[in-house]
């Protein structure tokens, strides 16, 4: 079942051979690891995903999250694999020793994940959230308030959330209506109504901490005057024990498509007067601070629909395989056996889009995982800042192209089941309700869009995105060293080029009085970037497979690769990553090109047309 998960072959080759995790342990951060231990600390994560993870998957779908009387129950089968999760220190993989953590680079932790959220994302989003509100004290808070949260909520015995949306507030949060009033004592009342609160009440653990965004009597309107506050479910007494209820009371969970088993909550603040809140940096910063978490969340959600689709292909491929239904196209005779359905041409073309793709997005978020580990490690401050443009740039890329591509390897997969797809008898039905919020939770893809186009194309006038083409140039003057792969890096250059010169006319006519026509037009930009990162990563794939093959081959021929890859695995593998490169490279850049084009026409009919010929009543 392990490769149902994770392709862990694959996973090595974007670690070792394409990104060389290996070398993240020459900096002195990370000199106390090896290989070794970068590989014991996957396979812990895979036997722990699979053993006891994954069981939770199903079952816990079918049961589902309880709402009764402002209380919340989680899957029975949750307690258990909850509670090995904390033990295990799973959300400490990438935090500092100091602070209890393991202190792993962000490439290695993200393939550990893989494991973690493919198994069962409605268990592990306990985790992840937890560690992104965690998070945010380190960064931000007082000793005190580290002294209090910190070693609870790392640990895992508390859990975090993020309060953000309301009712009349939710992509536009600056109208949210939260009130924050100060005490004597230096806490804050706080009074209001979240909604879409992400594990916001359960029976998994003891209590659990709120990130509250809300405004300050008298603070200015808007997001200028918004600030964050910690509002624990129950209050934390100064020696660390829990003191009385703090007011933050479940009103009810949504019945949704997906995630049935994460209880997606209605709170309400301060309904009887008592809700109090701890003041988390300065007042009116809880936009900026808040973003931490959010662009840490939407790096999450990437991949997290990157790891069903990834989860989707791997049943669809093992399916494929076993499934026999049909002849051989060549098969003359009516009574000719069937074969398995992957011998069949379209459902070989559904396979190999699903590989580009999941591939290729794994490739693209060890990437940005390496940014990471590059900003966190650079020898001075520009180099630091480098990295860390490189990263603003890519989240919403990575968080909505990822998200929608993965939302269609998983409704591939549905389709390469047929009708039993469709079905709750397979796990691929579940994967694609799970994965669908993936594009709109966290900021929808849209807003993703406008943030790329509105501010990441325009950091440092433009010369971060610069910088990214360079980057993308830097690998195909690698891939240019392997002429057989001449015609793929003409093709990558040519869509390189025209997608810098279409982002850059995109960023001059958002400026202009066509503002509304390029905004219309950024989720196809967005798109575009996606697809040409995604050559981009598999041209370089295949660059390092083909004198790999050959070496394996003892000879770059037709019939010495066939051979080979016949009877060696490795030979099959690398043979698998240059006709993958080829696929995506000579049938969906194509594709891409002509969204590019279309970019360029710019038609405004999207935005002039009047609101009554959109049809309906």
């Amino acid at each position: 079942m392990a490769q149902l998960i994770a392709d862990r072959r694959d996973i090595d080759f974007v670690l070792y051979e394409q990104f060389d995790a290996e070398a993240l342990t020459r900096y002195p951060k990370y000199r106390e690891f090896n290989r070794k231990l970068f590989d014991m600390v996957i396979n812990e994560a895979r036997n722990f995903g699979i053993k006891e993870i994954l069981p939770t998957f199903s079952a816990g779908d079918k049961e589902g999250a309880r709402f009764d009387s402002g209380k919340v129950t989680v899957p029975e089968c949750f307690q258990r694999a909850y509670k090995l999760f904390m033990e295990g220190e799973w959300i400490l993989m990438r935090e500092n020793p100091e602070y209890g953590g393991q202190g792993l680079p962000h490439m290695i932790a993200q393939a550990a994940f893989e494991y973690l959220v493919g198994a069962n994302f409605a268990l592990a989003a306990f985790g992840t959230l937890t560690h992104g509100a965690a998070k945010l004290i380190e960064l931000y808070g007082t000793e005190e308030q580290k002294r209090l949260f910190l070693g609870p909520m790392y640990s895992g015995k508390w859990t975090g959330t993020m309060l953000l949306t309301e009712p009349q507030a939710g992509s536009d949060v600056g109208a949210l209506t939260t009130t924050a009033v100060r005490n004597p004592d230096g806490t804050f009342s706080i009074t209001g109504n979240k909604i879409f609160i992400t594990s916001g009440e359960h029976n998994l653990t003891e209590n659990i901490v709120h990130p509250v965004l809300a405004r300050i009597e008298g603070a200015p309107a808007g997001t200028k005057g918004i600030s964050l506050f910690i509002v624990p479910k129950y209050r934390v007494n100064p020696d660390g024990s829990l003191g009385e209820f703090n007011d933050v009371v479940c009103t009810g969970i949504e019945h949704k498509m997906g995630l049935h088993a994460s209880p997606t909550c209605s709170l309400t603040l301060g309904g009887k007067g008592k809700c109090q809140g701890l003041l988390l940096g300065k007042e009116n910063q809880g936009m900026p601070i808040m973003f931490h978490m959010m662009n840490e969340a939407r790096l999450d959600v990437g991949a997290q629909g990157f790891t069903h689709g990834s989860a989707a292909y791997l049943y669809a491929l093992n399916y494929a395989r076993e499934r026999r239904q049909g002849r051989d196209l060549a098969a003359k005779a009516d009574d000719a056996s069937q074969v398995p359905i992957i011998q069949h041409p379209d459902v070989r073309r559904m396979l190999i889009q699903m590989k580009a793709y999941v591939e290729g997005m794994r490739s693209f978020i060890y990437y940005v995982a390496r940014c990471f580990d590059r900003k966190a490690n650079a020898a001075d401050e520009a180099e630091r800042q480098y990295w860390s443009d490189l990263t603003e740039l890519l989240t919403p890329i990575v968080k909505a192209y990822c998200s929608e591509r993965g939302f269609d390897v998983c409704t591939l997969a549905v389709q390469v089941y047929g009708g039993y797809g469709y079905t709750q008898e397979y796990p691929v039905e579940q994967l694609l309700r799970d994965c669908k919020i993936t594009s709109i939770y966290e900021g929808t893809n849209g807003i993703q869009a406008m943030d790329l186009l509105g501010r990441k194309l325009a950091m440092k006038n433009g010369t971060v995105f610069s910088a990214l083409i360079q980057e993308i140039r830097k690998s195909l003057m690698k891939a240019e060293t392997v002429p057989a792969l001449d015609v793929l890096v003409r093709a990558v250059s040519q869509a390189v080029d025209a997608m810098e010169k279409a982002g850059e006319a995109l960023r001059q006519k958002s400026r202009s009085l066509e503002f509304r026509t390029a905004f219309a037009f950024a989720h196809p930009f967005l798109e575009i970037c996606g697809d040409v990162i995604l050559a981009w990563m598999l041209l370089d794939r295949a660059a390092i497979s083909y004198p790999k093959r050959a070496e394996l081959a003892g000879a770059d021929t037709p019939e010495a690769i066939q051979d080979a890859v016949a009877a060696n695995r490795n030979a099959a593998f690398y043979d698998g990553q240059i006709r993958t490169a080829t696929w995506f490279i000579r049938s969906i850049l194509p594709i891409t090109m002509g969204k590019i084009a279309a970019l360029n026409n710019g038609s405004r009919a999207a935005v002039l047309i009047d609101e009554k010929g959109f049809g309906g009543m």
